[in-house]
């Protein structure tokens, strides 16, 4: 059964002497995730866990408590098993976080219960958290900058071998969890659960000494052992496609779950078989919207970044739209790789949306400018635009750029960098530690709203003290 809290509990007022406290921050951030609109976003989707979470069972872990954890843990960039263990031992973080002297909840209950919380779920988190900076004054939403980067995705180097032994491992790993099923497979016969890893793994080897031969010669022995790999990945699709056959007319729920697992594997399989025949056998360039990177994650995007030592990112581009404050107003996972401007509309809608006004300025970079977006804007009621023009400016459009409020306002852009730098720093937006595309969704958000959190809290433990009136 979902249960909201513990019963409060003063934990320094166990042990006075030690002259525990929360620090300015974290004692704001205490006040701010007292919010009940954010605690209510959150039970909602932990109630869904089962159909009768809410109101039977055994008693779960709070939810206010696994709220705090999931933002403690982003708070300080810890790992799942790092933040039960620091919660465990820090009397301080145990009357932050509502646990007081119960138990910690293990890293993998954190895990099961953070992998319910929808994607939406933290763009409503997000919104929120902006509206409290507004009630806070910490913004008034008059200043907006939209600069994109990249968030990588964990996966190795994507080659063509690397992705075909991957299919064929993870084949062969469910076809001997079939075989178990299936009492030894003696129905369908022993051929049909031969794994294959060992001559996978034997001709990567071999593509590896071959590769690094120059000439005619190595290239067509780089087709060959290329042309037997594909051989043993369709051999192997053949072997699931058979095993999910015979599965789907057992009635076991561990039955039903391997079929899932290979019509889920089963096409990217295929995908990486065509891609490395077209690229490969065929010397045909596959665009890179059509290439899958990696088994695991094939939601993942190789982007040309053209930075210094990294040409190439492997992950997905987020646009991320910042006012003054340093709050990010809202974030989009864009789906092409392409520029950014065609989503500059959609940050002005966003900003009026949140704030009910557009902004005074809006900054962007090269990749942002075009005359239509310029126009746009300017009928949305913003009134000073600041995107320079990309190519060879004319002469009234450079004596446009050199006004004083437009070089202030390219100032105000290059702050940008500052911010993603913090975020991918502070945050964990260098790389998505979560799986598939939902669990990228959430944990973009998830750095967003704490960053959000903690930069409010910030603010407002920076101010100076009111004075007290004075006595009459």
């Amino acid at each position: 059964m979902l249960r909201d809290r513990y019963a409060p509990q003063d934990l320094f007022a166990l042990v006075p002497s030690a002259g525990l406290a929360f620090d300015p921050v974290l004692a704001q951030l205490d006040t701010l995730l007292d919010e009940d609109a954010l605690y209510q976003r959150v039970r909602a989707d932990l109630a869904r866990r089962r159909p009768q979470t809410a109101t039977r069972g055994r008693h779960s872990t709070p939810v206010e408590v696994l709220l705090r954890l999931l933002v403690v843990k982003r708070l300080y960039g810890w790992s799942y098993e790092e933040t039960e263990r620091f919660v465990a031992d820090s009397l301080v973080l145990r009357q932050f976080c509502r646990v007081y002297l119960r138990p910690v909840p293990d890293d993998t209950t954190l895990i099961r219960w953070a992998n319910l919380i929808g994607p939406d779920t933290v763009v409503a988190l997000n919104d929120r958290a902006v509206a409290l900076a507004q009630a806070a004054r910490v913004t008034r939403g008059r200043k907006l900058r939209i600069d994109g980067t990249v968030v990588e995705t964990t996966i190795r180097y994507p080659t063509d071998s690397k992705t075909l032994g991957d299919g064929v491992r993870v084949l062969s790993r469910l076809l001997r969890r079939a075989k178990g099923v299936l009492a030894g497979g003696v129905a369908v016969g022993r051929e049909a659960f031969r794994t294959r890893t060992r001559s996978v793994r034997r001709l990567t080897q071999e593509l590896h000494r071959v590769a690094r031969r120059k000439g005619e010669q190595a290239a067509e022995g780089l087709k060959q052992a290329y042309a037997r790999l594909i051989g043993i990945a369709r051999a192997s699709r053949r072997q699931a496609e058979r095993a999910a056959a015979v599965l789907r007319d057992q009635a076991t729920d561990r039955g039903r779950r391997l079929v899932d697992r290979f019509d889920h594997i089963r096409p990217l399989v295929d995908r990486a078989i065509a891609q490395a025949e077209r690229r490969v056998l065929q010397g045909e360039a596959v665009p890179a919207a059509d290439k899958l990177l990696s088994l695991f994650e094939p939601h993942t995007q190789a982007i040309r970044r053209h930075k210094p030592g990294k040409l190439t990112e492997f992950g997905r581009k987020v646009l991320l739209d910042e006012v003054e404050g340093g709050i990010v107003s809202h974030y989009a996972i864009l789906d092409d790789v392409g520029l950014e401007h065609p989503h500059f509309i959609a940050s002005l809608d966003a900003h009026q949306e949140r704030f009910g006004h557009p902004p005074d300025l809006v900054a962007g970079d090269r990749g942002l400018s075009s005359p239509e977006n310029e126009a746009r804007a300017r009928e949305r009621g913003v009134r000073r635009v600041v995107l320079p023009q990309t190519g060879r400016a004319s002469r009234e459009r450079q004596q446009h750029e050199r006004q004083r409020w437009f070089r202030r306002g390219f100032r105000f852009r290059a702050g940008a960098e500052g911010r993603i730098h913090v975020l991918k720093r502070d945050y964990g937006l260098d790389r998505c530690r979560d799986h598939g595309e939902a669990g990228f969704a959430r944990w973009v958000g998830w750095g967003i709203v704490t960053h959000n959190l903690a930069q409010i809290a910030r603010t407002v433990a920076s101010r100076p003290a009111r004075p007290g009136r004075r006595a009459a």
